[in-house]
């Protein structure tokens, strides 16, 4: 015997909340990343490497990231798996500017581009975790 489930589409103003939550803690999250990373040394700082195009990244990776969210969830039966989906191949395709720059920008270095990585695992990990239900404990009613 199989039971059918209905799927709870969340509201706009979940979503907003969602979405909002999703850019202030990714902005939070490569801020605090690129802080401890700069002051160890570690790492050679370059332009993309500093505060004003991390953040501003960042937010605009959670704000995009909300969007497709948003339309999943009115278009598809599933909006959380295919999300996470989305999600794992934005990611992927989102190294590749990155490790472009090891060509392109002189400054650049292998470390710094794995810094540059991390962060935009940072942004995927805190956007499906906020905007999705994945991994969340189901509530019985």
């Amino acid at each position: 015997m199989s039971t059918v489930t209905s799927t709870v589409r969340p509201t706009r103003s979940v979503l907003a909340r969602r979405g909002l939550t999703a850019v202030v803690v990714s902005i939070a999250g490569n801020g605090l990343l690129l802080a401890l990373v700069l002051a160890s040394g570690v790492v050679q700082p370059f332009m993309p490497l500093s505060y004003p195009p991390v953040l501003f990244l960042s937010a605009v990776g959670a704000i995009g990231a909300a969007l497709v969210y948003g339309v999943l969830s009115q278009r598809v039966e599933s909006p959380d798996k295919t999300f996470l989906r989305v999600a794992v191949a934005a990611l992927v395709l989102s190294f590749l500017p990155d490790i472009g720059l090891l060509f392109g920008d002189p400054q650049a270095t292998i470390p710094g581009v794995l810094v540059l990585m991390a962060m935009h695992v940072v942004v995927a990990a805190v956007c499906v975790g906020t905007l999705t239900r994945v991994g969340r404990a189901r509530r019985s009613a």
